[in-house]
């Protein structure tokens, strides 16, 4: 089978760098073909080249970070959503936060959390990041605008409490059963 596809795949190949020859047949018609026939005279067709678009190599600047700092003109980078006073409830420990930017996110900036300190998730293009199973307690949070992967901007970081079910309360069990009363 794979023998088959990679002669089909050569087979289509050819045409492109194969010459091409063009002579009249016997009835009159005008006919092009890739080789040359037997007895009749024949001309070789001069193909012009094939079109081609050089890719445009992505000028480097020397010095990354000191671009990245010229680029960076955000006013505002700030997370919302998270409460000021209270804990946030999550049960599961998931939850997403806004990201306000003025002015909006430039081309091929992205943003990326830090939860306690560390980068979190992957880089996104949206305003709005999700927090995936986070411990229950005291965490901080803060926002980082990156250019590839260095960090143009930061927000100033949050501080707020996950609050989380503790599953083996004995709140959650069910009510031991009541005991019938013999006869």
């Amino acid at each position: 089978m794979r023998l088959i596809i990679s002669c089909l795949l050569l087979a289509a190949a050819l045409p492109a760098a194969a010459q091409i020859y063009k002579y009249t047949d016997a009835n009159g018609n005008t006919v092009f073909t890739n080789q040359p026939p037997d007895g009749t005279a024949s001309e070789k067709v001069e193909l012009p080249p094939t079109n081609a678009i050089q890719a445009q190599p992505q000028s480097q600047p020397a010095d990354t970070e000191a671009s990245a700092e010229q680029v960076a003109s955000y006013q505002v980078v700030e997370l919302t959503g998270i409460p000021d006073e209270e804990a946030m409830r999550a049960n599961n420990g998931t939850f997403s936060v806004g990201v306000r930017l003025e002015p909006r996110l430039q081309p091929g900036h992205s943003l990326r959390l830090r939860l306690d300190g560390e980068p979190y998730g992957q880089p996104a293009n949206v305003p709005r990041l999700q927090v995936v199973n986070a411990d229950r307690g005291e965490h901080s949070l803060a926002v980082d605008v990156l250019a590839g992967t260095t960090v143009v901007q930061s927000s100033a970081p949050v501080t707020f409490t996950v609050q989380r079910v503790n599953t083996s309360s004995p709140a959650l069990r069910p009510p031991a059963p009541t005991p019938r009363p013999s006869n």
